[in-house]
């Protein structure tokens, strides 16, 4: 039954409504709410939309916070992040709705995106790399600005737990101003599910700083880049997005290919003859010394 009501449409979503409609003038009993309150959770979100539109009670069953977050978790496939500061029916709306972030900054630079997924951060710390090649190393020099310099990776402290939402954004070159130019730039960019929700972001008060940037100063195969869960780095899961073969294109492929597991995102795009990479990775921070609620790696052809 689960399965099939995944599969369906569900266009007879308001003809059921409607059936039931009457159940606003009528006494029922608790087993019977909490029927319909477990048949909720099958639907999507605009199957439950639709459903809540035919009658009160079935809106107040439908608002249940139980049935968003179930519905939550299961389309963006993590696990329970414990306790949030919003609820679970705006935090599914900014998930699904099809917002990223430089539709609220830097739309005249914004050329094209892609939704690659969700992860989840269990720890505080991230491995941030444009290095996919395995072992992943974590070397332990003086600054994080010092390892992304000498190494293009290197690891940031005081992420925001919880689930992440990573998005592959196609933006204009910074460089330069013109439209006419035909630079572009790959960016990895990853939020915390609340982001959009947060005033500081809203007001504009929240805002990328430079954390580091490294140069590749010879013939890059691919511009690569990934953000990992330092706790999980040994998690069978994060060795699947090193297994280059399994998810990157072959050496004639140009499009754009991405792979996520519960704790790590990684993209890679393979590139034609070019004389190296400019790597820039930025943080924004809730606040001045707040915790890191996004990040993004930039990959630009020198």
């Amino acid at each position: 039954m689960a399965t099939m009501l995944r599969r369906k449409s569900f266009v007879g979503v308001q003809e059921i409504g409607r059936v039931y409609s009457s159940i606003d003038e009528v006494q029922i009993d608790r087993y019977e709410e909490d029927l319909w309150t477990e048949i909720a959770k099958f639907l999507d979100g605009k199957s439950l939309v639709m459903l809540a539109a035919t009658s009160k009670w079935f809106r107040r069953i439908i608002m249940e916070e139980s049935v968003w977050k179930h519905a939550c978790l299961r389309d963006l496939q993590v696990p329970d992040p414990g306790k949030i500061t919003f609820k679970w029916i705006n935090l599914y709306a900014t998930a699904f709705n099809g917002c990223h972030s430089f539709q609220f900054r830097q739309q005249d630079k914004h050329i094209d995106w892609m939704r690659i997924g969700a992860f989840s951060f269990d720890s505080q710390n991230a491995l941030l790399t444009k290095n996919l090649i395995p072992p992943l190393k974590i070397l332990k020099e003086k600054t994080t600005e010092k390892m992304l310099e000498l190494n293009g990776s290197g690891v940031v402290r005081n992420v925001k737990r919880g689930i992440w939402i990573a998005d592959l954004q196609l933006v204009r070159c910074p460089v330069c101003d013109l439209n006419t130019c035909d630079g572009t730039m790959q960016v990895l960019d990853a939020r915390h599910i609340e982001l959009f929700l947060s005033e500081g972001f809203q007001d504009g008060s929240w805002d990328f700083e430079l954390l580091g940037s490294h140069n590749e100063k010879k013939q890059a195969d691919g511009a690569s880049a990934g953000i990992f869960d330092v706790k999980r780095l040994k998690d069978c899961s994060t060795s699947a997005v090193l297994d280059l073969k399994t998810w990157v294109g072959k050496p004639n492929d140009w499009q754009p290919k991405a792979m996520i597991t519960p704790y790590a995102v990684a993209v890679n795009t393979n590139l034609q003859e070019n004389e190296g990479l400019h790597v820039k990775f930025h943080v924004m921070k809730s606040g001045k010394n707040g915790e890191i609620v996004s990040i993004r790696i930039s990959e630009q052809l020198m």
